[in-house]
């Protein structure tokens, strides 16, 4: 077993805290990752603090994870030691179902090991996340970053990054498209960075004006305030698709209605409440509500690879690993631009 320090959350209502733990010991098929850098997501804040409901303690969160290799099972052949690697949602799956063997284990209908508040594959081992000195992951599970990329702001690709990527590769967006990015976030702002290295046509749609000048130097060709009644008629069937980033309350059917015949409204944000959908919405223009879920290993390795081609990484503000508490509650009012990312050299 190797000995771990970190920060965990230790019940729903305390703040974060020093914790320490025991990693699994390197298997054949394993290898150690030394943690340098961890983003901090908001399903973070959200699971630390019980909201969703299926919250166990004590819990280090974390699942945007990079480092360096320092030690390999006799049995790894992807990764050796001294090479960078990242580790994101999950960190392991049944292997076995249609979805793992297709590629998308994101979906696994067996069992999903996300990388905390769950359970390994032996379903008995709690995993722990990456507000941690170090982890052990299966090499199949752990992905190779780029020495072209400024580290600390790779981490956040490991959720921010493939939650977008994944839906715009999904549904072939790119040239002779035109999309709209609902919410300028951690996520909204990577999938104004992929739509335009897409080839798409992206605006940003915000309640926040202050956001017009940000979202321009992000690299959308246009802004719109979905405040402004008449900005938002005159929208009306403009878009192919919306990716929808926004986890507050917010109207779907005002989205909708900007989107053209054929056009598809994606989700990747999670408000408090279901919203409501009402058929008009949809009928009329033959548009369709989807969803999407961050991305399977293949597709978060392409995802790297097309970042470092394009040298796209995360706007982000690094912080102590005493500061955690502090971060969480500004992230809940909004106020980070576009992601905070641990200095694990802090812990």
């Amino acid at each position: 077993m190797i000995p771990t320090k970190a920060y965990a959350a230790h019940t729903a209502t305390t703040p974060l805290a020093p914790f320490e733990f025991q990693r699994r010991s390197v298997g054949e098929h394993d290898i150690l990752i030394d943690i340098a850098y961890c983003g901090v997501c908001h399903s973070d804040l959200h699971q630390a603090r019980g909201e969703w409901g299926n919250s166990t303690f004590p819990m280090v969160p974390g699942h945007e994870i990079v480092g360096k290799i320092t030690q390999v099972g006799g049995k790894v052949s992807r990764h050796k030691v001294g090479d960078m690697a990242g580790v994101g949602c999950f960190v392991d799956s049944c292997r076995s179902c249609r979805s793992c063997k297709e590629g998308i284990e994101q979906y696994c209908e067996g069992h999903l090991a996300l990388t905390y508040n769950s359970m390994e594959k032996d379903l008995v081992t709690p995993t722990q996340g990456g507000y941690s000195s170090q982890i052990v992951v299966d090499e199949n599970y752990a992905l190779k970053v780029s020495s072209k990329l400024d580290l600390k702001a790779v981490a956040p690709l490991l959720c921010a990054g493939i939650t977008t990527y994944s839906p715009l590769r999904h549904w072939k967006i790119g040239t002779g498209h035109r999309l709209g990015v609902l919410g300028l976030g951690g996520l909204g702002h990577m999938g104004v960075k992929f739509g335009v290295a897409l080839g798409a046509e992206v605006t940003v749609i915000s309640t926040s004006t202050s956001k017009e000048a940000d979202a321009r130097r992000l690299g959308a060709h246009d802004f719109l305030n979905s405040k402004d009644e008449a900005a938002v008629k005159k929208a009306t069937e403009r878009f192919d698709f919306i990716l929808d980033t926004v986890s507050a309350e917010h109207d779907l059917n005002q989205t909708l209605n900007m989107i053209r015949r054929d056009g598809t409204l994606i989700l990747v944000g999670v408000p408090p409440e279901a919203p409501q959908v009402h058929p008009f919405s949809l009928i009329p223009r033959r548009r369709a509500v989807a969803g999407s879920m961050i991305g399977g290993i293949k597709e978060t390795q392409e995802m790297l690879d097309f970042c470092a081609a394009n040298n796209i990484v995360s706007d982000v503000e690094v912080i102590e690993m005493s500061y955690i508490n502090e971060a969480y509650e500004r992230m809940a009012k909004g106020d980070v631009r576009y992601r905070f990312v641990i200095d694990m050299k802090t812990l």
